[in-house]
């Protein structure tokens, strides 16, 4: 499928791979989501070469490649595709068992920085969702998905799901808890639409949170009025709300998850919500990404 025809299908779900296990993950999930929306998939494998031009002028002299990187190049070209084509064949042999679901899917192989081009891509195809696997958090001696989801989290104006390898979630449908944290921003009002609608065929229970240093009475008297907002404008759902206290943020966020049982977390990313400086923090972004709980994105 050319540029020009996809970009004319905006339903699209893009899937980035490294070929890891957590990529099998996304992969599912991705699929699964892509079916019950009726969307297309696009996998997409980035990698970076060492590539220099042929000849490189630096003022009177020149830099030239040598035949030694041209097939150091060619070799590391070559892996990718294979590499590409045995994922390809994983997906094509989970369809035809019955595993994942038999939809239409494009393969996309790019040469640069992973996180560029997966938001230059965004940027071309617009698709509904970013789907991007983890690692667990029993792999403390890796840095998880580290910069490029994080890069891609950051700068990308498309929803990105960030899903955990051992997570037990296939599919949107399994998502029975969902909380949403809240800045009381203008930007989270009009995100939790967003969040709410999507998931209005599904039969999900809803957490507003919001992180404070100086719990106050005035912080639950807002989360009461935008409970009661959104449920007179979506009678269907249910609404919870609950304060987590920033001292011993990481501690007091988990103990949420745990005692509500939740199964993704939601937020935005606009610079001035405290999110965003709470969970690029150090600390926060360690136990974030280095956890089963899921993480929805949404570019406020």
């Amino acid at each position: 499928m050319d540029n020009k025809e996809e970009k004319l299908n905006q339903r699209i779900v893009l899937i980035p791979i490294d070929f890891s296990n957590y990529s099998i993950q996304a992969c599912e999930f991705g699929l699964n989501y892509a079916r019950e929306k009726g969307a297309r998939v696009v996998l997409m494998h980035a990698f970076m070469t060492p590539f220099v031009p042929t000849a490189i002028s630096l003022g009177e002299s020149f830099i030239y490649q040598s035949s030694k990187d041209s097939y150091a190049i060619m070799l590391m070209m070559e892996k990718a595709k294979a590499d590409l084509d045995s994922f390809s064949e994983l997906v094509e042999n989970k369809m035809n068992d019955g595993s994942w679901p038999h939809l239409e899917y494009t393969v996309v192989l790019r040469d640069g920085l992973p996180e560029e081009e997966i938001i230059d891509y965004c940027k071309q195809h617009k698709p509904l969702l970013v789907v991007m696997g983890t690692r667990g958090k029993d792999q403390k001696d890796l840095d998880l998905i580290g910069s490029v989801t994080a890069e891609v989290i950051d700068r990308s104006k498309t929803p990105v799901f960030a899903i955990p390898e051992n997570t037990p979630l296939k599919n949107f449908s399994d998502i029975k808890r969902l909380a949403f944290g809240t800045s009381f921003d203008h930007q989270d009002i009009l995100a939790a639409d967003v969040l709410f609608k999507m998931f209005e065929s599904f039969d999900v229970a809803f957490y507003l949170f919001h992180v404070t240093s100086k719990p106050e009475t005035w912080d639950e008297v807002k989360l009461g009025e935008i409970k009661a907002y959104f449920e007179k404008l979506h009678p269907s759902i249910i609404i919870q709300y609950d304060i987590i206290d920033e001292k011993d943020f990481t501690l007091n966020l988990e103990s949420f998850i745990r005692n509500n049982e939740i199964d993704v977390i939601s937020m935005t990313t606009h610079k001035r919500n405290i999110f965003y400086r709470i969970f690029n923090s150090s600390m926060a972004r360690k136990m974030l990404f280095h956890t089963d709980t899921p993480l929805l994105i949404l570019y406020s």
